[in-house]
């Protein structure tokens, strides 16, 4: 037992010694609260694998919550986006809630403060009560409205209820404690004006609780057990307390916010309002584009729901603000795709290869095994002719002893099929070389068991036949940063980081078959990496989508 307890995560404690010091197992209850107004990244999905994990430990329900408090920021197509990376990762819940549901409830609960003289109407300006807060060092002053009477705040909440003032008039505070240690409890806005169309609620309101009076309440009429929040709102559970204290009722299970650092990852960014400032000013084609740490990014790039849960159970989750280097997020998927993915045969850089002694219009089909990782996923026939493309970079007339792959005079194998040997080539003016002549051992079929064929060659290569290649158009994606923290510089925008080859489009050939692939479908193109099939293919026209290279350029780089 002492054993397993040394394996919790810090939260696991917290809730254990709850439930060791009288909490019901069958109170427990958690939740994922996201604010609709963007797409969930791979920061989110750490949060999303703790708060669903700690369902799946405890059996208990957590609820999907919008805290759609915002309707100046918040979208509908958000709402479906994040329903759809939830599901995908697999993960399923009880309730779907929104916070919206209790406007009305959150309105009542704040005229009773009111009549209690604990809320009141401000319409000083934003700056003369940010100068009013004071510092943290420095206690804040009263606002010179803090006092009025309880008639006089019930009169003005009503009529900014019923829109007769403009936005930024008027806002609704808590009378807390302008000199508190912390800041957030110096008399903190509760409701703003905000004339805008809610994407539930419609034009019902234009009234809109801040989030920090809503998120508490909220937990505490769901009954949500463990409110688990990123670290940013530590400062904010002394608030949060505050508030649920002005509601709760001893006979109600009393909510309780504990806090986790967030998840970043090098080499990207994650504040929303950046990944925001990307798709705004088309520095990628969208939310989705592959290059974004966005859920529907990586898995339009190729990325597997089990991959992205490994990684955030890989990853843990710590008390303390720490970054995550992108390379292990890219070891959870090539150990993912090395188990699953058929293995392929593309050319990304195509050179003729022509066998001299091979007959004229001849062709074979050769068995080639779908992957050596997985025994169930059998073989498949990739047809042979006289006239192949190989990459251009496997070719040297002439190389020391080190490169193994086809140079003049020297034989290698082409996967699962002969032995060839490179007798001459042809160049163009410019001395690009663009045929190579072989000859090939006839008796050396792969899986013929000929002498021959068990003759051991230090090259291995991958091929497509010419006459049997299919046309593909394949995206090379890569970091779409060249610093490893673009947003952690003073004074330097993180946009001077952007990689300029983040993105390389190529016209590939492809064995053929792969022409009825499908979106979505994940392969390995053999000593190049992983590829999947982009949501641009059609019938006529494949694309595909480099989810991450066999091997790392990046740990090149910086060696």
């Amino acid at each position: 037992m002492s054993e397993e307890k040394k394996s919790l995560n810090f939260i696991e404690q917290i809730i254990e010694e709850d439930l060791a010091n009288g909490l019901p197992k069958d109170k427990l209850r958690f939740r994922f609260p996201p604010e609709p107004n963007g797409y969930l990244h791979i920061g989110h999905a750490a949060s999303i694998c703790l708060n669903f994990g700690l369902g799946l430990k405890y059996n208990a329900p957590v609820n999907l919550r919008f805290d759609d408090t915002n309707p100046a920021k918040e979208e509908q197509e958000y709402v479906d986006s994040i329903k759809h990376d939830i599901e995908w990762l697999g993960f399923k819940w009880d309730k779907e809630l929104y916070s919206s549901n209790y406007f009305q409830q959150l309105f009542d609960w704040t005229i009773e403060l009111i009549k209690e003289g604990k809320a009141y109407v401000d319409n000083q300006t934003s700056q003369e009560m940010a100068i009013q807060k004071g510092t943290p060092t420095e206690p804040g002053t009263d606002s010179p409205n803090r006092n009025r009477s309880i008639e006089e705040n019930l009169a003005l909440f009503l009529r900014m209820k019923n829109g007769e003032f403009e936005e930024g008039s008027h806002v609704l505070r808590a009378k807390i404690d302008m000199k508190h240690t912390n800041m957030h409890m110096r008399d903190p806005i509760m409701y703003r004006i905000l004339k805008k169309e809610h994407h539930r609620t419609g034009n019902d309101w234009c009234i809109y609780p801040m989030y920090d009076w809503t998120h508490g309440e909220s937990d505490y009429i769901e009954q949500v057990s463990h409110s688990i929040c990123t670290l940013e709102f530590k400062s904010h559970r002394d608030l949060y307390d505050w508030y649920v204290d002005q509601v709760y009722d001893s006979k109600k299970l009393r909510p309780k916010q504990r806090e986790f650092a967030r998840r970043n990852l090098s080499y990207t960014v994650m504040s929303k309002r950046k990944l925001l400032q990307l798709v705004e000013e088309k520095i990628v084609s969208g939310w989705d584009d592959p290059r974004m740490p966005t859920i529907s990014g990586l898995r339009r790039r190729g990325y597997t729901p089990e991959s992205i849960r490994t990684f955030s159970d890989t990853a843990g989750i710590s008390k303390r603000e720490n970054v995550t280097d992108v390379a292990l997020l890219e070891h959870c998927i090539k150990d993912d795709l090395n188990k699953t993915a058929p293995r392929v045969m593309a050319v990304l850089n195509p050179v003729k290869v022509v066998i001299t002694n091979y007959p004229e219009g001849k062709e074979e089909w050769l068995q080639a095994e779908n992957n050596q990782e997985d025994e169930n996923a059998g073989f498949r026939e990739v047809p042979f002719s006289r006239e192949l493309y190989i990459e251009k970079e496997d070719f040297r007339e002439e190389a020391n002893k080190k490169f193994f792959r086809l140079k003049l005079g020297k034989e290698v194998r082409l996967k699962n099929a002969y032995i060839i040997k490179a007798e001459s080539c042809i160049k163009d003016e410019n001395g690009e070389v663009t045929e190579i002549h072989c000859t090939y051992d006839e008796d050396s079929r792969s899986g013929s068991g000929s002498e021959a064929s068990k003759r051991k060659v230090k090259g291995t290569l991958h091929w497509v036949s010419i006459k049997h290649a299919v046309k593909a158009e394949v995206r090379l994606y890569d970091r779409l940063f060249t610093d490893e923290a673009p947003d952690g510089h003073k004074d330097v925008d993180f946009k001077e980081f952007i990689n300029p080859n983040s993105l390389q489009i190529i016209n590939a050939y492809v064995e053929p078959s792969l022409k009825t692939a499908k979106v979505l479908d994940r392969f390995q193109f053999q000593r190049l990496g992983y590829f999947c099939v982009d949501k641009d293919s059609t019938e006529n026209r494949l694309v595909f989508n480099r989810t991450v290279p066999l091997r790392d350029s990046w740990a090149k780089k910086d060696n």
